[in-house]
């Protein structure tokens, strides 16, 4: 068996084995104690409302799917039938991720609340082997994905413009991302929102508490947005990280025969060792009895770490073997280099995000006491930490896109486009261990979760302290998993660019980027506004499902007799307020999500130079405003939990108040907008990568 064949085969039994893992972790979870009948009737209602709004969503996302299949079928050459096959296939494996890791943790959630009753020694690994059943169905279903799509359409069939074929996997996976974030963040924010306004805030009730309507909807909320959503987001990170290096070394090393077959390999193979890594990372999360907060973080984070350790090790193995013998590669070590720099500038954001989102650390310290002034301080002082953490994790970009270039050039001297191609290997450095990196990222709302069953079936209030502090710690590691996906995004939209320029000119076409060429100029502007306009359209559609459903509650609370008292025979109208979130997320997720392929396609039909200008307008502006809004939003979340820990006075002093307001705020930033971010800066340059060809063929040629 060949290179060609062995390193995709290799690649499949790598997804398979994470698969595999993920189906034991179903199993152990299944198998915990879901608690008493009231906890148990919660978690049906949880799950049942959170399976309602996938099917209703994946419908509507079907037909956009099915839409820009006949468009990839009609326009493209290389999509009949093949690139529309892949693209769809893409589409598919990501819903089929993000349902599988939600019926995880659907199930999960109040198995974990019952394990808090001993202790977060149980608490822990039970909800991070919830999570890790997302995080390998993720990276298997999407590194199976890939390697089937490479071995099929590349190396078996070899059908005209295979890898184009291959990308518009890809897209298919970033059609689904797209819509599951934002109509999952949608849907979760306005429940959140409106829970927290209208019970914390107003009716002066805790949080979870059974009396509020919007409760369930919140609960559901946290698995159609922070586990499907998230899921399907890096779902396609991760695809699209091996799939960039692929591409440019398509389109860039064509004259360079056995050096191109090691670059279009090499991603595949570190991923197949990723994967395997991260497996091994997964059995290291364990906790003792009487763990204290600072140590529950050592021991989420102990498999990634574990994982990267061993990544790097097995990356310049790697780089030795399959560059090591070629004549064009003088320096074999610069390709793993470029591997580890993006994987230690993942893991720098992601600590990067620790510090400014962690109620360890002084910036959420701050924001809690400035609530004691008031709301308008804590927003203030959220605005500011949120864009003051944009510095740092520019800097690290700007520092492995520096190394990584330098080392691919370092590598292959006298290979045009090296240098970018180390570039593009960042992005699979930063998500080669992604099984564990979502694994922890998913336990988040699992933890969250547990927390409000323990609150609605009236456990013991020591019980919340248990889940509070591991719902606390899901905040951090969301926000450090938020992190390394939107590092990569910057490196692989910049690595797909770069391919997008290859494919115009290998199809006759030019791109001019010199900004003193007007419509370069223009399409610059243009980029670096759309990504404002996404996250305005994004928040005002939270605030409009948000108000619909405080309206709500505030009408149950009024007209139904007792339920505002605790009258214990009362039971509000849940399943309302669900409704009311789910239509409102399926109806406001169509512009925004439509923005991210109409915008590109009319600009690349009109300027090709103004197509340049606008992605890499989009792609630093978006970067910034996806890192900002992201740690704005898990710092004002975890200044609320640091008051309510017991500090400033504690839940349901003003300054408690303020600060409930300040989470609300930074809801919608952390996880509607700003984790779309990436994704719209990923969808613009791949639909720009896969119609190419037509820009060139069918544009106006402005």
């Amino acid at each position: 068996m060949d290179a060609q064949t062995l390193i995709p085969v290799l690649a499949i039994v790598a997804a398979l084995a994470g698969l595999a893992l993920a189906a034991g972790f179903f199993g152990l979870v299944r198998q915990s104690d879901p608690g008493s009948e009231r906890m148990v009737d919660l978690m049906g209602a949880i799950q049942e409302g959170a399976r309602a709004f996938l099917r209703r969503e994946y419908t509507w996302i079907a037909v956009f799917v099915v839409v820009l299949a006949v468009i990839i079928f009609a326009l493209l050459p290389w999509g009949r039938p093949w690139g529309a096959i892949a693209y769809i296939l893409g589409a598919v494996t990501s819903g089929l991720a993000g349902f599988i890791g939600m019926a995880a943790a659907t199930m999960a959630n109040a198995r974990t609340c019952e394990a808090a009753k001993t202790g977060p020694q149980l608490a822990l690994p039970l909800a991070f082997r919830g999570g890790a059943v997302m995080g390998f169905s993720v990276a298997g279903l999407s590194l199976l994905g890939v390697a089937v799509s490479y071995l099929v359409f590349h190396v078996w069939l070899a059908v005209d413009d295979s890898l184009q074929v291959v990308t518009a996997f890809t897209l298919g996976a970033s059609s689904i991302a797209l819509f599951a974030r934002i109509g999952g963040g949608i849907y979760t924010k306005a429940a959140d929102v409106g829970a927290d306004l209208s019970g914390k805030v107003e009716a002066g009730i805790p949080e979870d508490d059974p009396r509020n309507p919007a409760t369930i909807a919140d609960n559901v909320g946290d698995n159609v947005g922070d586990v499907a959503g998230m899921g399907a987001d890096l779902f396609e990170s991760y695809a699209g990280s091996i799939i960039a290096p692929i591409s440019l070394a398509g389109f860039a090393f064509a004259a360079f025969g056995a050096f191109q077959e090691s670059a279009l390999l090499f991603p595949l193979a570190i991923a197949a060792l990723g994967m395997l890594a991260a497996i091994l990372g997964a059995f290291t999360v364990r906790a003792k009895p009487d763990i204290s907060t600072k140590e529950l973080a050592r021991a989420l984070t102990r498999g990634s770490k574990v994982a990267a350790g061993l990544t790097i090790v097995l990356a310049f193995v790697l780089g030795w073997w399959m560059f090591g013998d070629l004549d064009v590669v003088e320096n074999w070590v610069g390709f793993p280099i470029a591997i580890v720099a993006g994987l230690l500038v993942g893991l720098g954001i992601g600590y990067l995000s620790e510090y400014f989102t962690s109620d360890a650390y002084k910036p959420t310290q701050d924001i809690a006491e400035t609530s004691q002034t008031g709301t308008a301080t804590n927003i203030l002082a959220g605005v500011a930490i949120g864009k003051l953490s944009t510095a740092g994790a520019v800097l690290m970009i700007v520092a492995a896109i520096g190394v990584a270039y330098a080392a691919g050039a370092w590598a292959a001297p006298d290979v045009p486009v090296a240098g970018t191609y180390g570039i593009a290997l960042t992005a699979i450095g930063m998500l080669a261990t992604l099984g564990v990196v979502v694994s922890t990222d998913a336990y988040g709302p699992i933890a969250d979760n547990a927390g409000g069953i323990a609150e609605m079936a009236g456990l013991d209030p020591s019980v919340r302290e248990v889940t509070d502090s591991l719902d606390s710690l899901g905040n951090t590691m969301a926000a450090v998993a938020k992190g390394f996906a939107i590092g990569s995004a910057a490196v692989t939209a910049l690595a797909l660019f770069r391919s997008f320029e290859q494919a115009v000119v290998a199809e006759g076409g030019e791109i001019v980027m010199d900004v003193s060429e007007v419509d370069a100029f223009v399409g610059l502007f243009i980029g670096a506004m759309v990504p404002f306009l996404f996250a305005a359209l994004t928040i005002q559609a939270v605030g409009r499902a948000a108000d619909s459903m405080i309206v709500e509650v505030r009408r149950q609370f009024q007209e139904i007799p007792g339920l505002r008292a605790g009258d214990t025979a009362v039971r509000p109208d849940y399943a309302r307020c669900v409704d009311i979130s789910t239509k409102g997320a399926l109806r406001e997720m169509v512009l925004p999500g439509s923005l991210a392929v109409l915008v590109p396609l009319v600009i690349g039909f009109i300027s090709l130079n103004a197509l340049g200008g606008f992605l890499a307008g989009a792609l630093v502006s978006g970067f910034a405003l996806a890192i900002y809004m992201a740690n704005a939003g898990g710092a004002w979340d975890n200044a609320k939990k640091y008051i309510e820990a017991g500090n400033f006075g504690g839940k349901g002093s003003e300054t408690h108040k303020a600060a409930v307001v300040g989470d609300t705020v930074g809801d919608p930033f952390k996880d509607t907008s700003g984790p779309a971010m990436n994704i719209l800066i990923k969808v613009m340059t791949i639909v720009s990568l896969i119609f190419a060809t037509a820009f060139v063929d069918l544009g106006l040629g402005l």
